[in-house]
């Protein structure tokens, strides 16, 4: 009996073309470009995380910024003190401060900054999935809630001027591990970083979601209810999968900080959590390579735009959501499906006319 034609996963096809994409970009584009695409192949691992938890388990968080901005205000607290030597930061002095607070301290190590961009969005993570889901609130009511997170931190980080630099928040950082930030050397270095973190991070999602706990995830968002009579706690495995997206949104903000060299709270806001969210609308959420694809593309045109329309670009972006959600609601993923449909119907007409 003739064996089954391999079919290749045309998801895990456009994730290689992606990546294989992102792996030669320094050798042909400009450094300033080179360092555009870094920052937003940060953005793909947000989408990543995002993707897991609304995509597959059908959480829609709207405050996801907050992670992100945890993460990178986490590393920018390394660079900050790392730059500044033995004096105090700059903001703490014009702020009034005599001495480094206790809770800076520790962050003058890098081993503990980079284990703090993990630890304190998953911790925080963890308390606010386990508040919720155990208490089985769920749908809008989890959005609205998330939405006020991003709002709260945001205000708490402008009202602590002294700590975290308010509203200009934290920059002006020279060195990262002993390295001048600017040297080309350190940027491609710092891009590179971004690229095996992209990589590594979509392996562990794809395997995650390609097992058993994948399958329970798409349960759990298909109908919480029956996967919950069936004897599965769902609250341990939403817990799980938003505390595995706040970690990949950590360390994507501490990669972020490092290339870009600025973090605000403006960064942890509610508009840039609600862009995330378009990003792997308009990629096709579900798909892990959809939301990359998104992130990547979106942020590219946000560029190309405001760089000829610098008043307008943000009408290009709603003008683009709306009509991927009209006319491609599974997103851009979803064009690999035309040309079997073009294939069936061709087939349909041919078979009609010859019957």
């Amino acid at each position: 009996m003739a064996g089954k034609r391999f079919r290749p996963d045309m998801t895990v096809v456009l994730a290689v073309c992606i990546f294989l994409f992102l792996a030669v970009c320094p050798f042909f584009l400009s450094m300033f470009r080179v360092s555009l695409i870094g920052k937003y192949m940060c953005y793909a691992i947000v989408a990543l995380g995002l993707d897991m938890i609304w995509g597959y388990t059908g959480i829609l968080s709207l405050g996801h910024g907050v992670y992100f901005g945890l993460g990178a205000y986490c590393m920018a607290m390394y660079l900050k003190l790392e730059a500044s030597g033995e004096s105090l930061p700059d903001f703490m002095i014009w702020s009034g401060q005599n001495s480094l607070p206790a809770f800076w301290k520790p962050f003058a190590n890098p081993v503990f900054a980079m284990a703090m961009v993990v630890v304190v969005p998953v911790l925080l993570a963890v308390i606010i999935g386990y508040l919720t889901f155990l208490n089985r609130i769920r749908g809008v009511y989890f959005s609205i809630l998330s939405q006020a997170l991003a709002m709260i931190l945001s205000v708490l980080l402008i009202g602590s001027q002294e700590y975290t630099g308010g509203s200009n928040g934290l920059t002006n950082f020279t060195t990262m591990f002993g390295q001048s930030l600017s040297s080309p050397a350190m940027k491609i270095r710092l891009y590179y970083a971004a690229f095996i973190a992209l990589v590594v991070i979509f392996i562990i999602c794809r395997f995650l979601v390609t097992r058993r706990i994948g399958k329970i995830f798409i349960a759990i968002r298909d109908g919480e209810n029956r996967v919950r009579f069936t004897g599965y706690n769902t609250a341990v495995y939403k817990v799980f999968v938003y505390g595995l997206s706040a970690a990949i949104a950590g360390i994507a903000g501490a990669l972020y900080v490092s290339q870009v060299g600025i973090i605000t709270p403006a960064d942890v806001n509610i508009t840039p959590s609600v862009e995330m969210i378009i990003w792997v609308a308009i990629g096709g959420k579900g798909t892990l390579a959809g939301p990359m694809l998104g992130a990547i593309l979106v942020n590219a045109l946000k560029t190309a735009a405001s760089e000829q329309f610098p008043e307008l670009w943000s009408y290009f972006l709603g003008i683009v959501f709306i009509l991927v959600i009209l006319f491609m609601p599974g997103g851009f993923v979803s064009l690999r499906s035309i040309p079997g449909k073009l294939r069936r119907k061709f087939a349909k007409t041919a078979k009609e006319e010859y019957a």
